[in-house]
C-alpha cells in the first residue's frame, strides 16, 4: 500500500507493510541507492512478517527523470548519477517527517537502512532520536562521524572487511558503544541479491543477527523477531 506524507514542502510517497492502527513497533526503512526496489520491498515484507509496522519512503521524489531498471546492466551507474542529484539535507527533512508519522502512532520507532539509506538512517538517528538503528554498510557514515555522539539510539552496524567504499578500520573506532558486526570477504552491499554485489553467507548472518537485535530492543508480541 502507498501513502503520502505531508513534509511541510510537498507530500511525500511512503510504502507501507501492516496496520498503522495496530500496536506493533514502527519502522522508518530507508532505501539503498536503486531506491524502493524489489529487494527492499522484500526486505520491508521479512520485517513485516517479524510482526513490525513498516514504511519506505520513495527518497527520490522530489527529482525528475529518476525510474530505475533493475535489469539494465548500467544500473549502477546511473543509480549512482540519481542519488548524487540528492539533496541531502532535504533527504533528511523528509526522512524525519516520515519517521515522526511513525512515532506518531505512540509505539516504539526504530530506523533500518541499507547503503545510501544506511548513512541517511545514521543522519536521522542523530537529530530526531529513534528507540533503535540498524545500519547496514551506511555508504555517507565515513562523512558523518561528527555526529556519532548525538546517535543515542541503541545501535548496530554491519559492515563488508572487503568494503571499497566504507573502511570500517576508519569508522567503527568513531560509533563507540555501538553493536558492530564485520563479515570477511564481503564486500559493499553484501545483502543486494544482484550477483554482483551478494554474499550469501553474509547476507544470512547479518539478517539472523539484525532479528536477534530488533527481538532484543524493540521487541513485537510475536515474541521474536
Amino acid at each position: 500500500m502507498t501513502l503520502e506524507i505531508d513534509t511541510g514542502s510537498g507530500l511525500m510517497p511512503v510504502h507501507e507493510w501492516g496496520d498503522a492502527d495496530g500496536d506493533a513497533p514502527g519502522l522508518l526503512l530507508l532505501q539503498e541507492i536503486f531506491g524502493v526496489s524489489d529487494y527492499i520491498q522484500q526486505r520491508a515484507a521479512d520485517l513485516a512478517a517479524l510482526g513490525y509496522y513498516v514504511v519506505a519512503p520513495e527518497i527520490y521524489w522530489r527529482l525528475d527523470d529518476r525510474s530505475l531498471d533493475e535489469s539494465d546492466p548500467e544500473v549502477l551507474d546511473r543509480a549512482i548519477g540519481i542519488m548524487q542529484r540528492v539533496d541531502w539535507d532535504q533527504a533528511v527533512i523528509d526522512s524525519v517527517a516520515a519517521l515522526e508519522y511513525v512515532r506518531g502512532r505512540d509505539k516504539g520507532v526504530g530506523i533500518v537502512g541499507f547503503c545510501f539509506g544506511g548513512g541517511l538512517g545514521f543522519n536521522v538517528a542523530a537529530v530526531s532520536s529513534p528507540d533503535v538503528l540498524v545500519s547496514y554498510y551506511g555508504s555517507a557514515i565515513p562523512g558523518l562521524l561528527e555526529l556519532a555522539p548525538q546517535v543515542t539510539a541503541t545501535s548496530l552496524h554491519h559492515f563488508g572487511d572487503a568494503d571499497t567504499y566504507v573502511d570500517p578500520d576508519t569508522v567503527v573506532p568513531a560509533l563507540g558503544d555501538a553493536e558492530i558486526h564485520r563479515y570477511p570477504e564481503a564486500g559493499h552491499a553484501f545483502d543486494n541479491p544482484l550477483p554482483a554485489f551478494h554474499h550469501a553467507d553474509a547476507s544470512a548472518l547479518a539478517w539472523r543477527r539484525t532479528e536477534d537485535f530488533l527481538a532484543r530492543y524493540l521487541p513485537t508480541s510475536q515474541g521474536t523477531a
